[in-house]
């Protein structure tokens, strides 16, 4: 078996619980590495390429939160490496397994006792004067907003290079299945479950309340250019690293074709997160 990658956020715990998981990989003969989330590239204002990981790794083990996941996520890139998170603290969307259940995870990885299931990521490109300024594939959700505070942005945005509207809000959030259940749902969008194949666009306190969320298909390629009167514009990808944009500049966002690989491991639900995390009622049934 190749090696499992190991990413760790720097807490207590989640170091502990690596220390414990190194040793009954050891006692496995299981091979691993254990990457330090601060040193995978996670540069806040830049989108340029960082090294990835080798494809020769089985997979990657992200012990932490949903940030933690994010930048395993973003180092892994374009490699078809399967990836499982693991939650401490607050109940995330992204990390899945409870920290309890690790080592049963674990196990069920080993025996090859898994399902693949792959997770549309979103492309974004952005383009200046012609030439290409940045390109990055991102899970969660792109977000264009002003970086001046209390200031209205003005974001002309076109569908399959069709005029849609201009959206005058605090700033638009485009935004993956995955990704609905981040800033897109505090803002008022809708919850996407991870297999429905579409694009959620949710402007953030709209000025004109008809402005409403949007579902398009997956297949739909958003293009925002920004007005001349737009200034102090910031791209955030997946809120790991940010981007000026300016009038002239073009943002286009469709699907990537390079889905993320998660690990499901067999008894996860999807929906049994989503209750935990929303505090909805109700026990099993």
């Amino acid at each position: 078996m190749h090696p499992i990658g190991l990413i760790v956020k720097t807490v207590p715990e989640a170091q502990q619980t690596a220390d414990r998981l190194e040793r009954w990989l050891k006692s496995r003969d299981v091979a691993f590495m254990r990457i330090d989330p601060d040193e995978i590239g996670n540069d806040k204002h830049t989108c340029a390429q960082r090294s990835s990981p080798s494809r020769s790794l089985a997979c990657v083990f992200v012990l932490g939160g949903d940030g933690t996941f994010l930048s395993a996520v973003r180092w892994i890139g374009e490699a078809p490496v399967p990836i499982l998170g693991v939650k401490f603290g607050e109940v995330g969307f992204l990390a899945e397994i409870a920290a309890e259940d690790l080592f049963a995870a674990a196990e069920s990885v080993l025996q090859r006792n898994f399902d693949i299931q792959l997770r549309m990521r979103l492309a974004v490109t952005v383009n200046r004067e012609g030439a290409e300024r940045c390109h990055e594939s991102v899970l969660n959700d792109v977000v264009i907003n002003t970086g001046t505070l209390a200031r209205l942005a003005l974001i002309p945005t076109y569908i399959n290079d069709h005029y849609l509207t201009t959206f005058r809000a605090d700033g638009l959030i485009v935004s993956s299945p995955t990704g609905s259940t981040a800033y897109s749902m505090a803002a008022g969008g809708p919850v996407v479950h991870p297999q429905v194949p579409g694009i959620v666009i949710t402007p953030i306190c709209p000025f004109t309340l008809t402005n409403r969320p949007l579902v398009v298909p997956d297949g739909t390629r958003i293009l925002i250019k920004p007005e001349e009167r737009a200034t102090n514009l910031i791209l955030t990808l997946d809120g790991q690293a940010g981007v000026d944009v300016q009038h002239g500049d073009t943002i286009l966002i469709e699907k990537s074709p390079h889905p993320v690989h998660m690990i499901r491991i067999p008894g996860s639900e999807y929906f049994d997160v989503l209750k935990a995390k929303l505090s909805w009622s109700g026990g099993r049934a």
